[in-house]
């Protein structure tokens, strides 16, 4: 981790859960994380059996130019939706945490870079089935504020067990611990020219107003 978002949410998440293998979601006080609330989401599997927001913050909103309440956390990415959702159910299964690095492209054209953290929580009485999150760019960009991201793109993933201290052994996994720059036959210039042909194709798609889906209790 080298971002100061990902990384106070990372020690905030690791120090609430003492012990156990994960906090539970109870133990989340948004007031703890207001100098980064507004780039935390809670994700959880929806009814259809897709991890999807729950809450986003509303500088996750304004990247993608959309409320992101309910929709699918693999919606955001090209290609690798199922590698996505492997990640995410992986988080929830084995109680890791894992830091995904990606990048983001707009239609026009811009790209840069992020670090997404994915940090699992417990309900009462459950297991993990709810995971807690955020995003930053690796760079302030002035572009960010004012142009949606149309997807994100997946470079790596990597375990964080050697960062829970509290002699945690964590056995059984069934996803690397780091995977680089997933197989997927078309490259991410094939993509953005395939998304940006389609896009351009259609000149009269309404535009995307911003709602934002703020992080509360």
């Amino acid at each position: 981790m080298r971002i100061k978002t990902t990384i106070d949410l990372f020690e905030y998440w690791n120090r609430i859960r003492a012990r156990d293998l994960a906090p539970l979601r109870s133990q989340v006080e948004p007031t703890d994380l207001r100098q980064i609330l507004s780039s935390v989401f809670l994700l959880e599997a929806s009814e259809t059996g897709r991890i999807a927001f729950r809450l986003a913050g509303t500088r996750i909103c304004d990247l993608f130019g959309r409320d992101l309440g309910g929709a699918a956390f693999s919606d955001l990415w090209t290609h690798g939706s199922e590698d996505i959702e492997h990640i995410a159910a992986g988080v929830m299964a084995h109680a890791i945490p894992t830091l995904i690095n990606a990048t983001g492209f707009t239609t026009a054209g811009h790209s840069a870079c992020f670090e997404i953290i994915l940090l699992p929580l417990r309900s009462e009485g459950a297991e993990c089935d709810k995971l807690l999150g955020a995003i930053a760019p690796a760079v302030a960009v002035t572009w960010l504020e004012v142009v949606p991201l149309q997807f994100l793109a997946l470079d790596r993933s990597r375990l964080l067990h050697e960062r829970l201290g509290n002699g945690d052994e964590r056995d059984g996994t069934e996803f690397d611990d780091e995977r680089p720059q997933f197989p997927r036959p078309p490259s991410i210039a094939d993509t953005m020219r395939r998304v940006m042909s389609g896009l351009f194709a259609e000149p009269d798609a309404p535009a995307v107003s911003i709602r934002h889906k703020r992080l509360g209790a």
